[in-house]
């Protein structure tokens, strides 16, 4: 478990997530509309277990629920981009980082800022580790919002990729860019 807090925001712990006791959670998010470039939006509670399960067994993926003080607010997966598809469509660094982030469901209105403090904690937690030098983002190419986001955060744009399940659109942030 990592954890960080934030003046005026509060305390985000990034857990990873077990499987078994998040499946219904995760479920439930990965299945609403407004996650379609998550790629899960007919999966049954049973595949998204079997998913979970299978990334818990890796040792290049990991997947966590990232928790605002103690509501639990996102998904967060990490990867290292030479053990995943999405490395054979760049020239791979040292020290890459991939990173998957999907937002939880807001408690009615949207809050203001939610997600550029939620951002720079998962930012800090990334490069936490010194191996860490530049974070690869790989969001759906016609996911504006995201890409959008992800300029306003620092990174930069790379090109668009072919992967197995869409077209996306490659993000970088070094240490530097931050």
């Amino acid at each position: 478990m990592w954890e960080q807090a934030v003046g005026g925001f509060g305390t985000v712990r990034v857990v990873p997530v077990d499987p078994p006791a998040d499946a219904d959670l995760i479920h439930s998010w990965v299945t609403e509309e407004r996650a379609r470039f998550w790629g899960m939006l007919d999966a049954s509670r049973d595949r998204v277990l079997e998913t979970y399960d299978h990334l818990d067994g890796l040792t290049t993926h990991h997947a966590y629920l990232v928790h605002r003080d103690d509501l639990p607010v996102a998904l967060f997966q990490t990867y290292e981009p030479g053990a995943d598809p999405v490395g054979e469509c760049y020239d791979v660094r040292p020290g890459d980082f991939g990173v998957h982030l999907l937002l939880g469901p807001a408690a009615g209105e949207g809050e203001r800022g939610f997600t550029g403090a939620l951002l720079s904690v998962l930012v800090a937690y990334a490069f936490s580790d010194p191996r860490h030098t530049r974070i690869v983002a790989e969001p759906d190419a016609r996911n504006d919002k995201v890409i959008a986001r992800m300029l306003r955060t620092g990174f930069t744009l790379g090109p668009e990729v072919d992967l197995p399940d869409k077209r996306a659109r490659l993000c970088f942030l070094t240490r530097d860019d931050r």
